[in-house]
């Protein structure tokens, strides 16, 4: 039939109550303010040159990552809490999505070279230096930057070559997948299957290569005799995977079934799990309770 094709977004936000977007937004401009800072922290932190070993690097690359994850969504998401606009332009939303896959996933394979990593310098502690060298570290992180972008330019482009004839209101506070898959006037069946592929590889296939890295990591902090160094490896490698855990779980109920009939307000509770919550928590959970970190941050 005639339809106009749409050349703006408006994102409904995070809450429809009116009375709450003041209380909205001091919540989110703390959470965002505390994950800059110590996302910043610990980039600081691991330039310095007594930290040169790989996991710093790493960690410095997390940091950069979730730094650049949090001010895609949450910026944009505080202005909407305060303005009676909520519009987004039809490229805007391409490039916010764009930058939100790429970060994601990128995130994802770099979680599991992390997790290699503290495999190698646990289970095999006599090799660590030779097989984790600066080449092999560098060659990660560009891997997974590579990959993130791969995956991110399909995704991107696939799903703004659906129509989107109206309406044009993303019930939603920012651009993701699902809703506007919804929006679409064209068959999505296929891209259904193929965001399942894409769930599969950008998300599983990391977090199993975790769950096998801490598996080995576990079996051999059970042959540590030392029951305070059995406690300590124990408690920083639960901590990883509490985390690592939350953002799987919440990015496989949002992608793995896009369509799925959840609440609205669990939908966008989800996706507050995988963009706001996760580049928060890392700095405490990966870096701050890491000796050389706060030692150096101290000096």
């Amino acid at each position: 039939g005639n339809y106009t094709l749409l050349t703006e977004f408006v994102l409904s936000g995070l809450s429809n109550h009116p009375e709450l977007q003041h209380l909205l937004f001091g919540t989110f401009c703390l959470i965002y303010t505390i994950t800059i800072i110590g996302n910043l922290l610990i980039f600081m932190a691991t330039v310095h040159p007594t930290l040169h070993m790989p996991m710093y690097l790493f960690l410095r690359v997390l940091s950069s990552l979730d730094i650049s994850l949090a001010s895609t969504v949450v910026p944009k998401m505080l202005v909407n809490f305060l303005s009676e606009d909520r519009s987004i332009s039809y490229m805007g939303c391409a490039t916010q999505l764009y930058c939100l896959i790429f970060l994601g996933a990128t995130e994802w394979y770099l979680l599991a070279a992390m997790a290699y990593d503290r495999y190698m310098a646990i289970c095999n502690p006599l090799r660590y230096a030779i097989t984790m060298n600066s080449r092999v570290c560098h060659s990660l992180v560009l891997l997974s930057c590579c990959s993130g972008n791969v995956v991110s330019v399909v995704q991107t482009a696939w799903v703004f070559t659906l129509s989107f004839c109206g309406p044009k209101k993303i019930n939603y506070f920012f651009c993701d997948i699902p809703p506007l898959i919804t929006l679409s006037c064209t068959n999505t069946s296929s891209y259904e299957k193929q965001i399942i592929t894409a769930t599969v590889l950008v998300i599983f296939t990391p977090f199993f290569l975790i769950l096998v890295s801490y598996a080995c990591i576990i079996s051999s902090i059970l042959k540590i005799s030392s029951a305070e160094g059995r406690l300590k490896t124990f408690s920083t490698c639960s901590s990883h995977l509490i985390v690592v855990t939350l953002y799987c779980g919440s990015g496989t109920l949002i992608y793995l079934r896009p369509k799925a009939s959840y609440s609205q307000d669990a939908k966008k509770f989800l996706s507050l799990i995988y963009t706001a919550i996760p580049p928060m928590l890392n700095p405490l959970i990966y870096s701050l309770r890491n000796k050389d970190v706060k030692d150096v941050l101290t000096r």
